[in-house]
């Protein structure tokens, strides 16, 4: 095959901007029917390997270099590393909180509080009050979520169910706290305040989520729940204190205190690790097996808990199901998955695929409501090609930016829009970094829990209407009417 050696890259034609999409598409809905949920565990990551080929070749024909194509996919990759380490220190805390009681304390004290009943939008709740704290939906899935995993796992309720609200309630938080990075990057993206930026969210966000709640609310079991005979056993084989949620409180403290993720995540993992060579050293020197000596040995069993997971042993099945779990090597599956999604993502970008798609939708669209419309979908196609949240917010915001002023939109219009279809549906792709983490964190396959992200998938759709109905279009200071627009 000849590529085209124009020194300056050709735009891109409809038809060649389609073809790697078309073929992500169709070798995405093959690996799923072949595979199902085990599609994330490496036929993913195969598929998209190969668009990325096809992408590089729609390229090299449009005169793209091979150096310009390996910078793109580079600055891509670069990119998307924080979110790679974050996901390294999910596992390495899992490991270490199994090990050190934290999960075990979690499951103990939240099957006593908490009721089958009005579990589901209980979890909404919590994880919902701890993103808007904190600013993270990912440290808010990757501490409360697990526990309230396995919580649910203990009570019989559905994990697919309980993921959707642990992400449905996180991804809210995330939505409407002013210390959450999406929410400083929509506003950075559109030049929007970021208090007006919340403010102005509430209006889409607080609908969709009583929705999700009712759902939730109608999704729960009415059977009562005993949880004297769950807890008989786990207190059995371990020992539930308060101090074992000392490492949780850490991690949400340092967060917070807008601690970096990775460094809060981190140190929680080592919290866990002290906390384990503190109140339960046997524990620790059994899991590292043999060692020259009772300190070498604590050394291997917490080294090995952060790296590998742990291996729990008590006999009681029910316990150590669920802290067999967790270490940075549980995570490379996903972080190969990252990789080679975001590789691609920096290919089509480069060879203007995004542009040559998203710029006549921007086009069309005829009056304000289309405009936001356009956007929503924009954003939810980014975060299906891109592969990353980030460059879901960042390009189609620039890209939208102009028509909104055009269209005398305030800044703050294109920011809402952005949370509401940007931020919230990164996590129903499964090839997503969002949806990769959420999967790998609470151990539940994307295509799973997206039918009960109830919030995630309301908040687009309420955008959506509101913008069709002319609702919260607010207009820039000294902006014209619409109807004297060309």
């Amino acid at each position: 095959m000849r590529f085209h050696r124009a020194t300056t890259p050709k735009p891109l034609g409809l038809w060649s901007a389609l073809v790697p999409v078309v073929t992500l598409v169709a070798l995405l809905g093959l690996s799923f029917t072949l595979f199902g949920d085990g599609a994330a565990s490496g036929p993913n990551q195969v598929a998209l390997l190969f668009c990325s080929l096809v992408a590089i070749a729609v390229a090299r024909w449009h005169g793209h270099t091979i150096d310009s194509l390996r910078d793109a996919a580079v600055a891509s990759v670069t990119a998307g590393l924080p979110a790679i380490f974050i996901l390294l220190s999910v596992g390495a805390l899992i490991g270490t909180w199994a090990m050190s009681g934290t999960l075990t304390a979690m499951v103990y004290f939240g099957l006593q509080l908490l009721s089958p009943a009005f579990f589901y939008p209980t979890t909404c709740l919590i994880c919902l009050v701890v993103a808007v704290s904190i600013g993270s939906s990912w440290t808010t899935a990757g501490t409360l979520g697990i526990g309230l995993m396995g919580i649910a796992r203990e009570m019989g309720l559905d994990p697919a169910i309980t993921a959707g609200a642990v992400i449905s309630g996180a991804y809210f938080g995330d939505r409407l706290s002013p210390l959450s990075g999406t929410a400083n990057l929509a506003c950075a993206a559109a030049g929007a305040d970021l208090y007006d930026h919340v403010r102005e969210s509430l209006w889409t966000a607080v609908p969709s989520h009583a929705i999700a709640l009712l759902v939730f609310w109608s999704l729960g079991t009415p059977v009562a729940f005993d949880p004297s005979a769950a807890t008989a056993r786990i207190a059995a084989v371990a020992d539930p204190r308060l101090l074992h949620f000392l490492p949780l409180v850490l991690v949400l403290l340092m967060a917070a205190l807008r601690w970096p993720p990775f460094v809060a995540i981190f140190l929680g993992a080592l919290a866990g690790a002290v906390l384990a060579v503190v109140d339960a050293p046997d524990r620790v020197v059994a899991f590292a097996g043999p060692a020259p000596t009772h300190d070498l040995a604590l050394l291997k069993g917490v080294w090995s808990a952060l790296s590998d997971g742990f291996v729990s042993t008590t006999g009681e099945p029910v316990v150590d199901t669920l802290l067999t779990r967790g270490g940075m090597a549980s995570m490379l599956a996903t972080v190969w998955l990252i990789l080679v999604a975001l590789a691609f993502g920096g290919f089509i970008e480069r060879a203007g695929v995004l542009d040559r798609l998203i710029g006549p939708v921007i086009a069309a669209a005829r009056s304000a409501g289309a405009l936001c419309t356009a956007l929503v979908a924009a954003a939810f196609g980014t975060n299906v090609l891109a592969s990353d949240q980030y460059i879901a917010v960042v390009l189609p915001g620039r890209m939208f930016r102009p028509a909104f002023a055009a269209r005398g939109l305030a800044p703050v219009v294109l920011s809402r829009s952005l949370g509401d279809s940007a931020a919230v549906t990164s996590p129903l792709v499964p090839w997503n970094s969002c949806g990769a983490y959420m999967a790998a964190t609470l151990g539940v396959a994307t295509t799973s829990y997206l039918p009960y992200a109830v919030f995630n998938l309301l908040n687009p759709l309420v955008s959506i209407a509101f913008a069709f109905l002319g609702l919260r279009l607010l207009r820039a200071p000294g902006a014209v009417t619409e109807r004297s627009l060309p």
